[in-house]
């Protein structure tokens, strides 16, 4: 027979090795459905992962949409003032999606360098720019400005 003292300290170490467990699980669980945000710019640099999801921002370049024939898929080109990523979309786009426009894509990045979005997001309002796509944008400018002579 064991003591009750035993028993209590078996039990407590039972419990903390069960809270591990789950809290370790929970953590693995939360960081893989962690997407990333990267700019043109970084895609370009090979700051983004191939193969695996995370989302691109900045403005639709203008004249770049292209849509498919029935009407479903579309082409067109994300840009961040200073480098420009290809972007293929198979879906109803938003209502406010345009070119010349703040757009946020979620997807990945295949072996050519051309985005494959499962979903795309559009601006709010008028007024309105996603703080990350604005950050970039305004990062991508002043480094375009610094390595010209």
């Amino acid at each position: 027979m064991t003591s009750p003292r035993r028993r209590r300290l078996l039990l407590l170490l039972c419990a903390v090795a069960l809270l591990s467990a789950a809290a370790a699980l929970i953590l693995t669980a939360m960081r893989q459905n962690l997407v990333f945000f990267h700019t043109p710019s970084e895609i370009a640099r090979g700051e983004a992962p191939r193969q695996r999801l995370f989302r691109v921002g900045g403005m639709v370049l203008a004249g770049s949409l292209q849509r498919e024939a029935d009407g479903l898929g579309v082409r067109f080109i994300v840009t961040d003032t200073a480098h420009e990523v290809p972007v293929v979309y198979r879906g109803a786009l938003p209502d406010l999606f345009r070119e010349g426009t703040g757009v946020v894509a979620q997807g990945t990045l295949d072996a050519d360098g051309v985005f494959t979005a499962t979903s795309v997001l559009a601006r709010h309002d008028e007024n309105y720019t996603p703080i990350e796509v604005r950050d970039a944008i305004a990062r991508a400018h002043d480094a375009s400005r610094t390595v010209r002579p």
